[in-house]
């Protein structure tokens, strides 16, 4: 039973937080430190995200999909000191997001866009307390940045031609934190609990830019803060009989901390703003079916809060549905998985008196991410 504990739960997430909350593409992963023996992987995601809308006032106007797709490539390598303890590092594209108002549709803010990229390395260590009790904690360094552009239709001298009224780029910055947690094992039922903190890193982002104003385009530099969310998981899984298995997750990032603002753009429309934390859930079945070949399906679920949202992000919420599986030959495991994810709907609001500039609802939305993961232990 405990050989196919970690198999058959990373064939159910091998595909990552696609589509989660925010703007995170991924927690960074932990499993691997749990592996027998030395061991590494390299991950790859691909992602295609659906997402489009209609002025809320003229329904007939229509965003087109404002998403793009995207991959990720993450890597994680776990080397035993001794029988007690364990040493980590793992990389992860943690968060991003690519936003496009394609410029051929009617929709006011057509030819806006936004891309926004972040990463994790994690330096980690586990420590065998006892048969039963693991705890293991470390560094991260996060590092972030991104550009975005802004359009209008309502110039005078070319109306209803899309113009970049402003444009911005931030320099990836980095900042320390720091992850802690604790873990619970009964090997001979596969039985495994786990919490995991980590913490919020904060940065100073330089900032360079043009706006246009009413002399014409102006430059201008200057910097910007933003924190990055905390988050709390709680992990489980446990054989429930001979060769299958049950596993889940809780998760939760406080997303409300998290604000961009962009300069010379107004304090009261931020780039980034959430009115919600989110809280993700996850809860699957993985069954082995022979000595090479191991099965998942889980299901995913983050509320639909209703607030309304910004137009540089959307979505509101999420379903998913997954299935995966992992083959084992000698030292090497190759797990793929593939999840749909139904896209919560949302009311992204422009603030601004005029409704025919702004308010949207999106609908309709999904995603479909497949990802594969290449391990071996050495």
């Amino acid at each position: 039973m405990k050989n196919i504990m970690i198999a058959a739960a990373a064939a159910a997430v091998s595909v990552g937080a696609a589509q989660a909350g925010g703007f995170e593409r991924s927690a960074t992963p932990l499993g691997f430190m749990f592996e027998k023996g030395n061991y590494a992987e390299l991950s790859f995601g691909s992602v295609s995200p659906k997402v489009s809308g209609a002025l809320k006032a003229v329904p007939s106007v229509t965003t087109g999909n404002v998403t793009k797709d995207y991959t990720t490539v993450g890597l994680a390598v776990k080397a035993d000191i001794n029988a007690n303890l364990s040493l980590g590092l793992t990389l992860d594209p943690s968060y991003g997001a690519d936003v496009l108002y394609d410029p051929s549709t009617n929709y006011p803010l057509r030819g806006s866009a936004a891309k926004l990229r972040g990463d994790t390395l994690a330096l980690l260590a586990k420590y065998k307390i006892n048969e039963n009790v693991s705890v293991l904690g470390g560094l991260k360094s996060v590092g972030i940045g991104g550009d975005v552009s802004l359009s209008t239709t309502t110039l005078p001298s070319a109306p209803g031609v899309p113009v970049n009224f402003y444009r911005a780029s931030f320099d990836q910055t980095r900042d320390l934190g720091y992850i802690i947690g604790v873990a619970y094992e009964k090997p001979e039922i596969a039985l495994r609990v786990g919490l995991t903190y980590s913490s919020d890193t904060t940065h100073n982002l330089p900032v360079s830019g043009v706006v246009l104003t009413e002399g014409g385009f102006v430059g201008f530099n200057g910097s910007t803060g933003v924190e990055l969310p905390k988050s709390l998981t709680l992990d489980f899984q446990t054989g429930v009989a001979a060769d299958t298995l049950v596993f889940g997750s809780i998760r939760w990032v406080d997303w409300t901390s998290t604000k961009l603002i962009a300069p010379n753009a107004g304090a009261a429309n931020p780039l980034v703003d959430y009115a919600n934390d989110t809280i993700t859930y996850n809860i699957g079945v993985g069954r082995k079916f022979s000595d090479a070949f191991s099965g998942a399906v889980s299901i995913g679920y983050e509320k639909t809060h209703g607030a309304p949202t910004g137009n540089l992000g959307p979505t509101d919420g999420q379903l998913s549905l997954q299935v995966g599986g992992t083959y084992t030959h000698n030292n090497m495991k190759i797990t793929a998985g593939v999840r749909y994810i139904d896209i919560g709907n949302a009311d992204a609001l422009k603030p601004t008196s005029d409704a025919t500039t702004g308010n949207a609802r999106f609908a309709g939305n999904s995603a479909v991410a497949v990802g594969l993961r290449v391990g071996f232990s050495f």
